[in-house]
């Protein structure tokens, strides 16, 4: 009992710390609108501010299908640590949040939790995405090739600076490309 009061007092604090952090910042504006049946498909993980379990991810990349019912199936595979270590992969369901032109989800890895996921930014060609959120504490800038050029870089990272986050946590991943 000892142990789950302080897992429960843990995810409070943790809670309450980012609502306070999100609170003196601006939300994050979405795009006005993601075609999802364009946005589905393997993204590579470019740069992240990253959660815990993708600290060491080499080869990430974020693969979306829609499903019949509306929700998306996520995979999430990287090898951790280095190229040569095993894959691992995380699977989610996305859900689409109701009149936000599709570009807001609640991206569920535990449930009942639903982690914000913001279409922040969206290439015209959907070849480049930022995904934010609102407490600034992760963000993911991906793209539909393992590299971009170094000006795309800089000018995804100058976007990711101008949502409000410190550029400091952003962690570039190493890609090699697709497996042969």
């Amino acid at each position: 009992m000892h142990s789950l009061k302080k897992l429960l007092m843990t995810c409070g604090l943790i809670i309450v710390s980012a609502c306070v952090h999100a609170g003196s910042l601006p939300p994050i504006k979405p795009v006005a609108h993601v075609d999802l049946p364009r946005f589905m498909g393997a993204w590579y993980v470019i740069a992240t501010i990253p959660t815990r379990f993708e600290k060491n991810a080499y080869n990430a990349v974020e693969t979306y299908t829609m499903q019949p019912d509306g929700n998306i199936y996520t995979a999430f595979r990287f090898n951790n640590g280095s190229f040569n270590s095993p894959v691992k992969a995380i699977h989610s369901t996305a859900f689409v949040k109701t009149g936000s032109g599709n570009a807001v989800w609640g991206v569920q890895v535990f449930w009942p939790v639903k982690a914000q996921y913001v279409v922040a930014y969206l290439k015209e060609d959907y070849s480049q995405v930022i995904v934010a959120r609102d407490a600034r504490d992760y963000t993911w800038i991906m793209a539909r090739t393992p590299t971009i050029s170094q000006a795309d870089y800089d000018a995804l990272m100058e976007r990711v600076k101008q949502l409000g986050y410190s550029l400091k946590d952003v962690r570039k991943v190493p890609q090699q490309g697709p497996e042969t």
